[in-house]
């Protein structure tokens, strides 16, 4: 089967679509890519859809891509499905039109008018019309539409439920990558310690790393290290965005957060894999309670001990290997993060637990597999709606 990967994605900021196109490959699928990126991240389009007086920029910007990619698409041969990737709100339109009786597939990861109000960039009115306008056509140019949990599956509109394949997040293969070198250094440096017995550890390493969402709840996490109050943990927070500043104004000042506003894709990986704790998200809102974020995906791919919030899709999708937590609840992660810093013995068996989730199940091939089974006719089961 030849797949063409389509459209304006950029898999450096976001490799979602990457994964599924690596785990298509791996199921022996021919895999080719048409791809202009737009130069625009999930905030930037989201914002200009959420800002009527934003959108010629779009505009002009969509128009070059798609000049280009339509030019690219025609000297290439003819594919059986075409995969628009992540954040294809628009670019499954083009598709429509320069492939009418191809099968397409829409990696629906986000959907524009749930992402605008969780970001807080529109919450009714007009602007929710327009999105879930924008939301309706690209689903309706789709064959087959991907997303990424059980719970994103049923908050579409219920006609599309029946062609919605739910394919987790999973890591690229470059995570695992970096958490096996990183695991060659620390044995390399030290080979005759373990961690699990060492008299003398060092502060238990712990990550977070995203956009500042508000679903990600990045001001419980420097909330609850305020409560630790010098419990032998420190704390790198990576990035910036809308709670940034609550972040940093309920951490605490003692020297144990270490702020970078970003670190570079191709080196993000590593300097995860050389922490001992990856974080996940900790909002509550509704969008916070349906996803299952990257970040475990990767922190796991990496070799590090997961923390997240105890929702639903999370549970399902970890089971015992992460440490879940209420959203919400500082002083929950707090007391999580007292008990790994205290029982290096548990600590390791939780790195440990992550790392055989991820190369049993979070790898390109093993995600991908329920997206494969639907373009080769064998659907998988619909689970049944929750009473």
């Amino acid at each position: 089967m030849r797949v063409l990967v389509f459209g304006t994605y950029d898999t450096s900021s976001h490799p979602r679509v990457g994964i599924i196109a690596d785990g298509l490959r791996s199921h022996g699928m021919d895999v080719e890519e048409c791809n202009v990126p737009l130069g625009l991240d999930t905030a930037g389009r989201v914002a200009m859809l959420a800002q009527p007086w934003r959108v010629p920029l779009l505009l002009l910007r969509l128009a070059d891509r798609w000049w280009r990619l339509a030019r690219t698409a025609r000297k290439m041969p003819r594919p059986d499905v075409i995969l628009v990737g992540y954040l294809g709100h628009f670019d499954v339109r083009l598709a429509r039109l320069l492939f009418r009786r191809t099968p397409i597939v829409l990696d629906h990861l986000i959907s524009a008018s749930d992402t605008a109000k969780d970001r807080r960039l529109s919450s009714g009115g007009l602007k929710q019309v327009l999105l879930r306008a924008i939301d309706a056509g690209a689903l309706k140019a789709a064959t087959v539409v991907v997303v990424d949990t059980e719970e994103h599956r049923l908050a579409l509109p219920e006609a599309d439920q029946e062609r919605a394949v739910v394919v987790p997040v999973g890591a690229p293969g470059y995570w695992f990558e970096a958490g096996a070198a990183a695991a060659a250094a620390r044995e390399a440096a030290d080979p005759a310690t373990d961690p699990a017995t060492d008299p003398a550890p060092g502060p238990l390493s712990v990550v977070f790393y995203g956009l500042f969402t508000p679903l990600q709840g990045a001001p419980v996490i420097t909330e609850a290290l305020a409560a630790l109050d010098g419990a032998g943990v420190e704390l790198t927070m990576i990035g910036r965005g809308q709670d940034s500043e609550a972040a940093r104004s309920a951490a605490p000042t003692d020297g144990s957060v270490r702020w970078l506003d970003w670190v570079p894709a191709a080196e993000l990986p590593a300097l995860v894999a050389g922490h001992d704790v990856c974080l996940g998200i900790f909002g509550t809102g509704p969008k916070a309670l349906r996803v299952v974020p990257n970040k475990v995906f990767q922190g796991a791919a990496a070799g590090c001990a997961l923390i997240t919030s105890d929702t639903e899709p999370q549970r399902r999708e970890l089971g015992d290997a992460a440490v879940l937590v209420p959203p919400g609840d500082p002083a929950a992660l707090a007391a999580a993060l007292r008990k790994l810093a205290e029982d290096r013995g548990e600590l390791d068996r939780m790195k440990q637990a992550a790392r055989a989730a991820a190369e049993d199940r979070f790898g390109p091939a093993a995600v991908v597999q329920p997206l494969v089974l639907q373009l080769s006719g064998e659907r998988p089961p619909v689970p049944p709606r929750n009473p």
